[in-house]
């Protein structure tokens, strides 16, 4: 019995099937990979045609290259950067149709360097200098007015979790405290709504800021040494394997993360907004 193969047509037709659908690149990759394995689409190549979708452009043949190298304007390259500031000079080249030396090159002439594994502006604007530099220093002045936030180390649950398994919880007045990034699913109308449902206290994180947020500084850092060189052939696979990793900490490693963070607020203030060393 032979086994059907798919050719690369037929996937870019079910990732329009997806699409029209209102599914997520991330989603559909993640069905791709769970049915044809090790012959889907790319999570790269995924988001690439969910981009493309967008434009209107629903053709799904290769189109003909002409000798010439491909050109592309900056702002392909900072849309890119918008919509994920973690890409790898290999993804966003894979986008372009460019090498990485192209993208390299064009990244510098845009003045952006990699900090945490995202890629900032290496001259902040003002505005943003004033942001990373006020926020710091409100964030330093609620830490003296109410104490370490480390200390609730629930911060990161959901609140049906949370009622589950601490009885007492509804009744608290300290709930939650929340720090997470700008990242657009984060500051979503729904998501801030919801947000406000649970009654959390959500920490104000500035702009172009990795080095002050504990999951790029302290937690996927770690991870990615226990990432060196490993493959995945599924989402299972990977869940799996950070499932493991993360179970493997203890909980002086996520306390480690949150209690550094004074610490980084009070460099940013005495560089007056600036990254600091």
């Amino acid at each position: 019995m032979s086994i059907f193969v798919p050719n690369k047509v037929y996937l870019r037709g079910i990732l329009l099937h997806y699409f029209i659908q209102k599914k997520s690149a991330a989603e559909a990759h993640r069905i791709l990979v769970q049915t044809y394995d090790d012959n889907a689409l790319s999570d790269t190549a995924c988001r690439d045609w969910f981009r493309r979708f967008k434009n209107n452009d629903f053709e799904l043949e290769d189109k003909e290259r002409s000798g010439a190298p491909k050109k592309f304007e900056d702002k392909e390259l900072e849309q890119l950067l918008d919509e994920d500031p973690s890409q790898t000079l290999s993804e966003l080249g894979k986008i372009l149709q460019v090498d990485e030396s192209t993208v390299s090159k064009r990244l510098i002439g845009l003045g952006m360097i990699q900090k945490q594994g995202h890629w900032v502006p290496y001259e902040l604007k003002p505005r943003d200098v004033e942001r990373r530099f006020g926020t710091c220093e409100l964030l330093l002045q609620r830490q003296k007015r109410k104490g370490f936030l480390g200390y609730r180390l629930q911060l990161m649950r959901l609140s049906r979790a949370l009622k589950e398994k601490r009885p007492l919880y509804a009744q608290r007045h300290d709930k939650v405290i929340l720090l997470h990034d700008n990242a657009r699913p984060q500051v979503a109308k729904p998501v801030k709504t919801y947000l406000e449902t649970l009654k959390w206290e959500v920490l104000p994180h500035p702009l172009y800021s990795p080095d002050i947020a504990p999951s790029d500084f302290h937690l996927f850092r770690s991870m990615a040494h226990g990432l060196a060189d490993r493959r995945f052939h599924s989402y299972e696979e990977a869940q799996k394997w950070i499932d493991s990793w993360i179970a493997s900490k203890d909980m002086s490693f996520f306390r480690r993360g949150i209690h550094v963070l004074p610490e980084r607020w009070e460099k940013v203030v005495s560089s007056d907004g600036q990254y600091f060393k």
